[in-house]
């Protein structure tokens, strides 16, 4: 990888070709930050003066010497990070920051599998403090809730995984103390579980909905230069509200740009169904073996079809976030089965047919979703 050594030079070289090593400046900060892509990197230059707080295996924690943050795209393939050029993380990111012509000691460094061309920007205001959340994304891979079952058991800190990963980078024009800066991620890290809450994004290890990736990094940048001294970054001061709303918008369009991820390709049964392990193949399963004629992919088509229509869809989300519910103990079983049900049989009249499906379809000893999809499968079969 040919990248340019001068630390002037490349800042002084705003022209954008289509070579990657030629930077691309994304955004400069009033302050002096200057955020540009190179080398399938963000790097947030610094000026002096700053503190940063990471969670990085470079110079991470707490520090007031860094020159650079660098949010970086792994080559395709690499997993692990001893796949990685110099066989470590700390060292891959060592090589990195000496191929954009910083200095390993004064940079620190955050891994992704999500393109930087992908990345999202966002700033906002209010009077003189400013705060700006760079964020990269993807969870189709690797989306996990809080508290679901462990991957592995890390053992002299080998054993890390590169998978899908959300990383953020805010940018804060205040002096922050440090522990204002350790609020900083609490807060910044609620706005992303909302964002991924507010698109019903669901975890790849278990049932529940994702809190994050298994592999999700943050940065959190200061100006110790400034005159606005500012110690809360709690939901109920300014700040905190602008961390909130930099980094649920950020991060929702991370997740679009990287994965199609939206609102409205959310609207679908079949991808609110995934992670109770529904599939298309489960429902073609359950239809098999009702009666009528067997016509595999004239289902499949109709079943895809069907599973766009907002009242399945709605239905669909009633039914699930009464199972979430049950799995919280919010609700006694019973009950929410009762209601399940009987938003299961109303199905045929949302969805304006006149096909009666027989009384002992729904199985009182099966579980909510597998009553669901009966109900589905046997509406696609016989034709809505």
């Amino acid at each position: 990888m040919k990248c340019m050594h001068s630390t002037n030079e490349r800042l002084e070289e705003t022209t954008v070709g289509e070579d990657e090593t030629t930077p691309e400046i994304l955004l400069e900060l009033a302050a002096g930050e200057k955020i540009y892509r190179q080398c399938r990197s963000i790097v947030v230059k610094l000026p002096t003066g700053r503190r940063t707080l990471t969670t990085s295996w470079l110079n991470g924690g707490y520090r007031e010497d860094l020159e650079c943050i660098i949010n970086n795209q792994i080559p395709r393939g690499v997993k692990k990070g001893e796949e990685l050029e110099g066989g470590n993380i700390p060292s891959y990111i060592s090589l990195l920051a000496l191929k954009l012509g910083f200095n390993p000691s004064k940079c620190s460094g955050m891994l992704t599998a999500a393109n930087m061309k992908n990345a999202a920007i966002v700033s906002k205001g209010f009077r003189g403090l400013e705060v700006t959340a760079i964020v990269t994304g993807g969870v189709e891979i690797n989306g996990g809730r809080a508290g679901d079952p462990a991957s592995y058991y890390q053992e002299n800190g080998s054993n890390y995984p590169l998978n899908g990963t959300i990383n953020t980078i805010l940018i804060i024009n205040a002096d922050l103390p440090e522990y204002t800066m350790a609020r900083v991620i609490m807060t910044a890290t609620e706005a992303k579980t909302v964002a991924l809450q507010e698109l019903m994004v669901q975890s790849r290890y278990s049932q529940g909905i994702a809190t994050g990736s298994g592999t999700d990094m943050i940065a959190v940048i200061s100006d110790m230069t400034s005159s606005l001294k500012l110690t809360d970054a709690g939901k109920h001061s300014k700040l905190g509200e602008l961390i909130g709303k930099c980094v649920i918008e950020a991060t929702k369009k991370a997740l679009e740009k990287q994965s199609e991820l939206t609102p409205i390709s959310q609207r679908n049964m079949l991808i609110r169904l995934e992670r109770f392990g529904v599939d298309e193949a489960y429902f073609w399963e359950v239809a098999s073996h009702m009666e009528g004629d067997n016509h595999k992919m004239r289902f499949l088509k109709e079943l895809r079809e069907l599973a766009l229509n907002p009242c399945l869809v709605a239905t669909t989300s009633a039914i699930t976030h009464i199972v979430d519910e049950v799995s919280w103990q919010l609700l006694p079983e019973i009950s929410a089965k009762n209601t399940a049900f009987a938003l299961i049989r109303e199905l045929p009249n949302l969805l304006q047919t006149n096909k009666k499906p027989p009384e002992d379809l729904l199985k009182n000893y099966d579980t909510i979703i597998d009553n669901l999809v009966y109900m589905v499968a046997w509406l696609v079969k016989n034709g809505t």
